[in-house]
This record gives C-alpha cells, sequence and structure tokens, in this order.
C-alpha cells in the first residue's frame, strides 16, 4: 500500500503502528504510525504532530549479514558442493539424487548462503510478497535474505501455486528471488508438480478467479532431491536395493519428462565416507563461495544487459546461438555425448548453458572442452535412462 501510495502521488500514507517498519522502507513517502483511530482523527485535524517514521535500510541489511547454516560445516560431498556452486552462479535449478542420509537436505538448505546477495529492489519484490500473506515478523521493515521455502509433499497445488478465494500467494511466490525446495520429489502428487512448469517458465504465476485475476512473482531456483528408488539404496555398494524394475520405473515416474528437462543440473549424492566425516579441518565456507559466485553473475549481467533476463539460466535459444558459441573439439565431444546419451534437443542446450556459467565462474570469455565435458556430467538421469 505503501509503494501504491507512492505511485499515485500522496504525500504521505498513516498506518498502523505496529507496520510503521515495514512502511518506511519505501523511499521518498513520509510514513506516519498511529495506535488508535483518535489520533488519525486529530493528526488530521492538526491537533497533534506525529514524526514521519524512518528506517535505516543500510544498518537493518547490516544486522541480518550473518547466516545461521554454512558449507563449512558440510564433510565431503566435494562433487555436489561443486555442482550447487555451478547452480548458484547461473541460476539454475538442480536436482540431487542419492539414498536417506547422503545430505542431500543439508546442503540445499545451505545454497541461499552462497547466491549473491539480495539487492534492495529484490528485497522490495520479496517483502511485498511476505506482507500480502501476513509472514512479516514484528517490527521487521525487510526481509533482507534470499527466502528458502521447504514445503511438505503432502502440499496441494493451491498450497504450491497460490489460491483461495482471495487469491493469495503459493510458495512459488514466497520463494521468489530465493530457494524452493522439494525434499522426496517423487512423494509429490503428480498433477502438483505439473503446474511448476508455468512458473518455472514464466517466472510468475497468474491465479484466475471468479472475482479477479492476480499475477504474482516467482523467480526462484528449484532444487530438488529423491531417492533413487523406493527403498533409497539403488546402486548404493553398502546396502542392497531390494526394489523390482516395475517398482523403480512407477517410482520415478511420478517425474515427467517435461518437468525434468526444466531442471538444467542432475548430480549423484552417495553417501559420505567414514573418513569424511571424521576430519578434522573445516570445509571451505560459504563466503569463499560466493566471492566466486558473485562476479560470475556480475558478468552475466553484464552481458544480457540488454535483455530482460538477468542469469545464464534464463537464457532463450537466440540468447545460446549468441552467447555459447563452442570450437570445432567442443563441438565433437558434444555430438560424441548426445549419441551416446541420447540426449534431448533440450538438454543440448542445458548443456550449452551450464558451460556458459562454468567459464563465467573462471572469467573465461569462450567456451573450452573441459566446461562442455564438466556440463555434461552433470546431466545424470539423461545417462542413466530418462524419467518418463
Amino acid at each position: 500500500m505503501a509503494l501504491a501510495a507512492k505511485k499515485a502521488g500522496y504525500e504521505g500514507i498513516v498506518v498502523p503502528y505496529d507496520n510503521r517498519r515495514e512502511a518506511s522502507v519505501v523511499k521518498d513517502l513520509p510514513v506516519f504510525p498511529v495506535k488508535t483511530l483518535h489520533q488519525v482523527v486529530d493528526f488530521f485535524r492538526g491537533f497533534i504532530r506525529i514524526k514521519p517514521e524512518k528506517a535505516d535500510i543500510s544498518a537493518i541489511f547490516k544486522r541480518n549479514i550473518k547466516s545461521e547454516v554454512d558449507f563449512s560445516e558440510v564433510m565431503g560431498q566435494e562433487h555436489v558442493k561443486r555442482a550447487m556452486e555451478v547452480a548458484a552462479a547461473g541460476g539454475h535449478n538442480l536436482i540431487m539424487v542419492g539414498p536417506p542420509g547422503s545430505g542431500k537436505t543439508m546442503l540445499a538448505r545451505r545454497l541461499p548462503t552462497i547466491l549473491p546477495r539480495i539487492t534492495f529492489d529484490e528485497a522490495i519484490e520479496t517483502t511485498k510478497i511476505f506482507s500480502v500473506v501476513g509472514m512479516l515478523k514484528k517490527n521487521q521493515a525487510i526481509v533482507t535474505e534470499r527466502t528458502f521455502r521447504s514445503p511438505h509433499h503432502t502440499i496441494s497445488d493451491a498450497g504450491l501455486i497460490g489460491g483461495g478465494h482471495i487469491p493469495r500467494p503459493g510458495e512459488v511466490s514466497l520463494a521468489h528471488n530465493g530457494v524452493l525446495f522439494l525434499d522426496e520429489l517423487s512423494e509429490y502428487k503428480k498433477h502438483v508438480l505439473e503446474v511448476l512448469r508455468q512458473p518455472l517458465e514464466d517466472l510468475q504465476v497468474t491465479i484466475s478467479r471468479a472475482a479477479s485475476t492476480i499475477t504474482y512473482p516467482s523467480s526462484f531456483m528449484l532444487i530438488a532431491a529423491m531417492n533413487p528408488c523406493p527403498c533409497g539404496y539403488l546402486s548404493d555398494p553398502k546396502h542392497e536395493c531390494t526394489c523390482t524394475y516395475n517398482q523403480i520405473h512407477k517410482y520415478r515416474s511420478k517425474i515427467s519428462g517435461p518437468l525434468l528437462d526444466r531442471i538444467d543440473i542432475h548430480v549423484e549424492v552417495p553417501a559420505v565416507p567414514y573418513k569424511d566425516l571424521m576430519g578434522d579441518s573445516d570445509a571451505e565456507p560459504s563466503e569463499e563461495i560466493r566471492k566466486r559466485v558473485e562476479p560470475a553473475r556480475s558478468i552475466q549481467s553484464g552481458r544480457l544487459v540488454r535483455t530482460k533476463i538477468y542469469c545464464n539460466a534464463q537464457m532463450s535459444n537466440r540468447h545460446i546461438k549468441k552467447y555459447c558459441v563452442i570450437d570445432e573439439a567442443s563441438a565433437d565431444l558434444l555430438e560424441s555425448a548426445i549419441d551416446k546419451l541420447g540426449l534431448s534437443a533440450r538438454a543440448y542446450n542445458r548443456i550449452l548453458k551450464i558451460a556458459r556459467t562454468i567459464a563465467d565462474l573462471e572469467g573465461r570469455a569462450d567456451i573450452q572442452v573441459d566446461h562442455i565435458s564438466e556440463a555434461i556430467q552433470y546431466r545424470n538421469l539423461d545417462r542413466r535412462k530418462r524419467i518418463s
């Protein structure tokens, strides 16, 4: 409402006292907090003066700079951390496949700590959504960290996308500018997963009701996790899988090909060896990884400055042809991989986008053979057999 008042040219806004900090983040709009309706009347009649609330945005962001979780707490799984670094650098969606207890959830919860710090404009967008739902904490002025949403697999399509008599944002919008984590992906109802396709493609979701139609933003990174089979131990060297072929096929078929094609990076997460768990040295902290991710995002912002997209994951075929040019050696490697793995055209484009991100992480203008080689490794589910 404060943003709307500013846009409409109002000289100020009167708000309930408990909403004063939230409204005061809107620049150049005086915010007058009141506790009673008598105060409102007296204020407009000129009987009392109310000091406008002011927010020190820089101080608010500094107070919330420390995260409660960090990648330094994760022992082992270096190849998975690398995949998550690539995902963060290019804004790519990612799926982890591994047995129970391998650390998939632990890794996912730490992804926001390596994403580029949220900008003021992004914070305003996210805060608007949380304000609509009434999820801002008391005296919280603005959302200063990238959100991490992890809905349970029993969630309905309305809870995920949004809905209600008066359309409210769903989890895909609450994850705007942040991360949506779907644990045990194959346990979600199939029709619930299918409604994800529109927000993943359009970066927004439209909720239509008889009384109104509302569009909410939903630009998020999708991180999914699943077991390789119903019992969870397929290909685990220390546990025997008890599932039949038909059980495994039915388990995986809940995830449609079109949805899987919208996930750029597939990575296997094996059980952590005992020697890694008992290691004395701390793993690389999130801040060090973020120092590599942020320059890569800056390169992409500069490259895509004339477009309406902000990271490699959002590139269309036109952008891929322009910015993902590869040499003959890289083309030969990619052709060989596609022939052997039977990859789709969409997977081909995903590999090029991932390779572009890997090159950006290294600060390289051209995509090299080693970038293509690493990108191919991130299509694990294609190498087994397509889930469809």
